[in-house]
């Protein structure tokens, strides 16, 4: 045999031991969910029942753009739950937060809450360990969404089964005894709660009480039992004995040794504002809200080709009659999704996106899906903005949606949310790209609200010009990136603050035939 044939044994033999190890072991059917279990007699139930019964069938919602209070507010809720938990994120990093927000979980569970953890097992490098031990507690379980059973490297399990491990659960939620919730943009690490020396995201979650709390609770239970949610015993390894103690130890230290971890500590004592059992200073918006959710089934492919553009959110788009104001941190329109801004345009309606610029996005490669539409959309009278990588050395006004500037010296916008005719706000995960559409799950609000929608409005214009450059098209018909500054604007002829290699790879990027992964 020669050599050649050998080795083509070899590699097909190799196939076949990892596609038996990267085969889903048997899991066992859960029963239907029942009715979220209503909780008046918790804390949080006793402490808005007064402000729910005074706006039935409304929700009230506060925004929570700050990136530090974003993270107070969830320990609040966290400490605040009497009866259970439902948790539910893409990304769950290995970091400072991260620890932090288990261990609140972990005790949460000593007090007898009961606390189910939710998790896209793409999101959770080197957290194996940790979740294993914490799966452990009598009153945790933990859940990952559509895993891969060869944990290092998990791109090997790509490899043997990309068709079903592109599909990602990219939801987002925390709610405490059904009676409180937050939702939006943010996942669960250090670069989206304003920490450490690493690019900052700019970020929007909202705070949620009333009638939509038990949509959102009965929601996660939809996914918690699907078919791409696995008890995670099923798939980690075993932890050994004491696992969980250690993991209560290592929370504790970071907290005595670890000045991000302490700087945390203090935010959570001072923002007051996001406690959900003193709501004297909470300011919320009572107004009716409606849920965007994807079916669970969208991961096994089970959902059904979506025609319009953006789908159900783009037909939402298309009702504008005169304004609209998108911000998406990875804005792939797709060619369908281009032709109905430009038809919205073509009748009046005034649209404005804010998205990354090159210097600030942290995916290059959605950069160029994004970037071959950008004569087009401008030709149609489409306003853009692109966020600035570098923060401005001048401060910039406080939007009240997008917070004010962040504490690291770069930014990258990560926030996805859009607002209509001043009357409607929509908060949530999704990307309003062509991954968003067809391949992942998403989850977020649609708000009937001219208070909250003007907010966002309020965004594009002045306030948004110390942020980001306003692109256009100069007298020659070629991009150009206006700049502001003290000493007037600063126009530049190319994607500003990168390096021509950076703008080749975007071109390159644009050559192949992958919008449909974007």
């Amino acid at each position: 045999m020669s050599i050649l044939a050998i080795s083509a044994t070899v590699l097909v033999l190799a196939w076949v031991v990892l596609s038996r190890a990267s085969a889903l072991p048997g899991r066992p059917p859960d029963a239907a969910p029942d009715l979220p279990v209503d909780t008046p007699d918790s804390r949080i139930g006793r402490a808005i029942a007064g402000l729910e019964k005074a706006h039935p069938d409304l929700s009230g919602i506060q925004l929570l753009p700050d990136s530090r209070g974003s993270f107070a507010a969830r320990v609040k809720l966290i400490r605040a739950a009497d009866v259970c938990l439902d948790v539910q994120y893409y990304i769950w990093r290995d970091d400072v937060s991260g620890r932090l927000l288990l261990d609140e979980l972990r005790q949460a569970a000593d007090r007898g809450v009961t606390v189910r953890l939710l998790l896209d097992d793409n999101g959770i490098a080197d957290l194996d360990d940790e979740l294993a031990a914490l799966n452990t507690h009598p009153n945790v379980e933990v859940r990952l969404f559509n895993p891969s059973t060869i944990r290092r490297p998990k791109v090997l399990g790509y490899l043997l089964d990309f068709s079903r491990l592109n599909r990602r659960m990219h939801n987002k939620s925390l709610t405490a005894d059904n009676q409180m919730t937050i939702i939006g943009g943010r996942n669960i690490g250090d670069m989206y709660f304003g920490a450490g020396d690493q690019p900052e995201f700019a970020d929007l979650d909202i705070l949620a009480i009333g009638a939509i709390v038990p949509e959102l609770a009965a929601d996660f239970s939809r996914y918690w039992i699907s078919e791409s949610s696995y008890p995670c015993h099923l798939i980690l390894q075993t932890p050994p004995d004491g696992a969980l103690d250690r993991l209560a130890g290592a929370a504790q230290d970071l907290l005595r040794t670890d000045p991000l971890a302490q700087d945390y500590a203090v935010a959570v004592d001072e923002m007051s504002y996001a406690d959900p059992l003193t709501h004297g200073a909470i300011e919320y918006e009572w107004v009716p809200v409606t849920m965007l959710s994807d079916d669970p089934a969208k991961a096994l492919g089970r959902h059904p080709r979506i025609r319009k553009p953006l789908g159900r959110i783009g037909e939402i788009i298309e009702q504008s009659q005169s304004q609209m104001g998108l911000v998406s941190a990875y804005f792939v329109p797709s060619r369908a999704g281009a032709d109905m801004f430009v038809a919205m345009a073509a009748r009046g309606v005034q649209l404005d996106v804010l998205t990354n610029a090159l210097a600030s996005t942290d995916v290059a490669v959605v950069h160029a899906g994004y970037a071959r539409y950008r004569r087009r959309l401008l030709q149609a009278g489409v306003r853009l903005w692109e966020m600035k990588g570098e923060n401005p050395a001048f401060p910039a006004r406080r939007s009240g949606v997008l917070g004010s500037l962040p504490r690291s010296s770069r930014t990258s916008l990560h926030a996805k949310t859009f607002t209509c005719d001043g009357a409607r706000l929509f908060v949530g995960s999704f990307n309003f790209d062509p991954r968003s559409v067809h391949l992942n799950t998403e989850l977020g609000f649609l708000m009937e609200s001219p208070a909250l929608a003007q907010r966002l409005q309020r965004v594009f214009g002045d306030p948004l010009r110390a942020r980001a450059y306003e692109v256009q098209l100069g007298p020659d018909g070629a991009l150009i990136w206006i700049e502001a500054g003290e000493n007037g604007p600063t126009v530049h002829t190319h994607d500003p603050e990168t390096s021509l290699w950076r703008r080749m790879q975007v071109v390159l990027w644009q050559l192949m035939p992958i919008e449909w992964l974007l």
